[in-house]
């Protein structure tokens, strides 16, 4: 809990980083270098397409 004031806090932290970190990571089965480029450039045009940031 190192740095945070509460449990509570603490909770509300890794709900919202779990679901970032499994939308930027891509899978194992993508080990190729281009398959991970893809999947970040995919994933990064669908986060700022729901935190509504202009492309």
């Amino acid at each position: 809990m190192q740095g945070f004031r509460s449990p509570r806090y603490l909770q509300r932290f890794v709900s919202v980083f779990s679901a970032v970190h499994n939308l930027f990571v891509p899978s194992h089965s993508h080990r190729f270098a281009s398959a991970t480029h893809l999947h970040r450039l995919t994933a990064m045009a669908e986060w700022k397409s729901v935190a509504n940031i202009a492309a």
